[in-house]
């Protein structure tokens, strides 16, 4: 029997219902009664056959991501796994032929990807451990979302997503996550990676000015919701915007993973635009607010998408 109370049930429910119904992700129901992995082998090998890979490559590619899903050390694995998803795995069939690309996720035409939603995964760990809610990008774990009734306070998610991290419970299924998340319907969404304290697990606010195609689209979703947490949910897992903010808003850093803030996100979001239409422009920063790493999301943007283009950064 599933642990889950009658008040967050029904918010589960609620929300697996947004998942599928607004956000058209494949719902495969509770896995409660199973054991389970953050790489469903059996997903993940019919997305990439659909692909037109052969058998071997498969077999290799996936054999790759599972050596570097389970490295004992969760920033290292999580690090590799996240080359692997953003690059692709390089692997021969044999000996004798040239080194191939196996892509992972299909960044460049989101809705070719496979997006499933689960609840209360059992994971197995010297403690089994159950997220109430777990995302997939073609048979691969990428967020974990911890509901709380509106009494309870969003800090208890946090908690729990910090303790499932840990080597008493289930940190290798964190290898391959990208988004850790913790909500109520009263606070809403706070989102942070992995191993993030909970002083920095974030709220996202949508930038009201954005005029983008995708921001435009993501406030016409939202405007029907009646949740904080709901429109939350809407403004990150929104098919483009999650594989845009994983692809291009994260970066290792000296052992610790950081994410985009909102406000960094508009800003190279808008700076996009702008050099897109061989315009100038300036981000204003405060002091603290995240500069350096704004500069280097847009400089990887611009590097990815005109290999022509020439940067100068005049240091400080």
């Amino acid at each position: 029997m599933s642990g889950v109370g009658k008040k967050e049930r029904v918010t589960q429910d609620r929300v697996v219902k947004l998942f599928r119904d607004k956000l058209d992700y494949i719902s495969i129901g509770s896995l409660h009664d199973q054991e389970n992995s953050n790489i469903d082998e059996e997903r993940l090998k019919e997305y990439l056959s659909a692909q037109g890979y052969s058998d071997e490559l498969i077999r290799r590619a996936m054999n790759a991501l599972q050596d570097a899903a389970g490295k004992p050390n969760l920033y290292d694995a999580n690090k590799e796994v996240y080359s692997l998803l953003r690059y692709g795995a390089s692997v021969k069939e044999n000996v004798s032929v040239h080194t191939q690309t196996v892509k992972f996720i299909n960044w460049e035409e989101p809705y070719q990807n496979n997006f499933y939603i689960a609840e209360e995964v059992t994971v197995r760990g010297q403690h089994t451990k159950r997220p109430d809610i777990v995302l997939y990008i073609n048979g691969i774990a990428v967020c974990v979302l911890e509901l709380k009734r509106s009494i309870v306070s969003v800090s208890e998610g946090i908690r729990q997503n910090l303790d499932n991290q840990s080597d008493d419970f289930i940190r290798p299924f964190f290898s391959t996550i990208q988004l850790v998340m913790a909500g109520n319907d009263t606070e809403g969404l706070r989102i942070g990676v992995i191993e993030t304290p909970e002083k920095y697990f974030m709220e996202w606010k949508e930038d009201e000015k954005a005029t983008d195609a995708l921001s435009l689209l993501i406030k016409a979703q939202s405007e029907s919701e009646g949740y904080k947490m709901d429109r939350h949910l809407i403004s990150l897992c929104q098919k483009e915007r999650l594989l845009d903010i994983v692809h291009n808003f994260f970066v290792f850093d000296g052992g610790v993973k950081k994410m985009c803030r909102h406000n960094q996100y508009f800003g190279v979001l808008a700076a996009r635009q702008r050099l897109q239409a061989k315009e100038g422009g300036i981000i204003w920063h405060t002091q603290g607010s995240g500069k350096s790493l704004t500069m280097v999301w847009l400089s990887r943007w611009i590097k990815e998408n005109n290999p022509e283009a020439r940067e100068l950064i005049d240091p400080p």
